[in-house]
């Protein structure tokens, strides 16, 4: 009797979960039956493995596919399409369900646009040009000579965290960051990992990173969401099944393969 009522609970919760699932089909798709993911036009390395996400390799692409799954669509009813980033986070109809192309989520993007609940937050990581004989420690990070944008949350990081044995150089984008290291001027300089691992593979010769700080260490670190048309009733759906890949742990293994182990990328201690 004890046996047929555990089969009677999990057989509901079975039940339960595949109607949630499917509730996820019902009229809030573009295409019935199918989940239409967008990514970037080139999507780069960690995200997407050989700008194929159809593979499912890369972090962006396995947690689109992990999430795909939970929300009771095949593998096969995935269905990839692209846009650049700045097309996707205009107001209005999209050509797609989800957008995962590392959008950080920001309260005026959030005013025209919906996001889901985070399924990444990035940390601040270490920019070098060649690494050989730096390790990926304080004392060491204490001696170089540093570079940072001004109205970055990297700033206070350097300054407050890391105290460098000198003042650091300040600059006012990216770009004039990326030249100062081409020149020598500096030898570091602090952005969160996405844009670090970005730099480093497309625009920086010879660039590495270093290392990577625990979130938690930073102030206001950018939490990546996946977007969608504002209102979109699919919303609750996504969220639902990210808060089941946390409980899980199916998220955190999916960022540990891809983050962690494929980049190579050292926590700083």
């Amino acid at each position: 009797m004890r046996r047929m009522m555990a089969m009677s609970v999990v057989t509901a919760l079975a039940m339960t979960t595949a109607a949630s699932a499917q509730s996820c089909h019902d009229g809030k798709t573009l295409a019935d039956g199918k989940l239409t993911i967008a990514t970037g036009n080139p999507a780069y390395y960690p995200w997407v493995m050989n700008d194929a996400p159809e593979s499912g390799e890369g972090f962006e692409a396995a947690v689109a596919y992990a999430l795909a799954e939970k929300m009771g669509f095949a593998a096969g009813d995935v269905v990839w399409t692209r846009t650049s980033f700045d097309q996707a986070i205009q107001p209005g109809e999209k050509d797609f369900d989800l957008n995962m192309q590392q959008f950080s989520i920001t309260e005026a993007r959030d005013k025209v646009v919906d996001f889901s609940e985070p399924y990444y937050t990035a940390p601040m990581a270490v920019l070098v040009r060649g690494s050989d004989g730096l390790a990926a420690d304080m004392d060491t990070l204490k001696g170089l000579k540093w570079g940072v944008v001004a109205s970055t949350t990297a700033l206070p990081v350097i300054l407050k965290k890391i105290a460098p044995d000198s003042n650091p150089l300040i600059y006012d984008d990216n770009a004039n960051v990326v030249e100062a290291m081409k020149a020598g001027q500096i030898d570091a300089a602090l952005f969160d990992l996405p844009t670090a691992l970005y730099l480093s593979a497309v625009v920086l010769e010879g660039g590495q990173v270093l290392g990577q700080f625990d979130p938690d260490e930073t102030t206001d670190p950018d939490h990546f969401g996946a977007l969608m048309t504002e209102g979109n009733p699919l919303k609750e759906c996504v969220d639902a099944a990210l808060e089941e890949m946390k409980s899980d742990g199916s998220l955190a293994a999916i960022e540990a393969q891809w983050l962690q182990e494929t980049t190579g990328v050292p926590l700083i201690r």
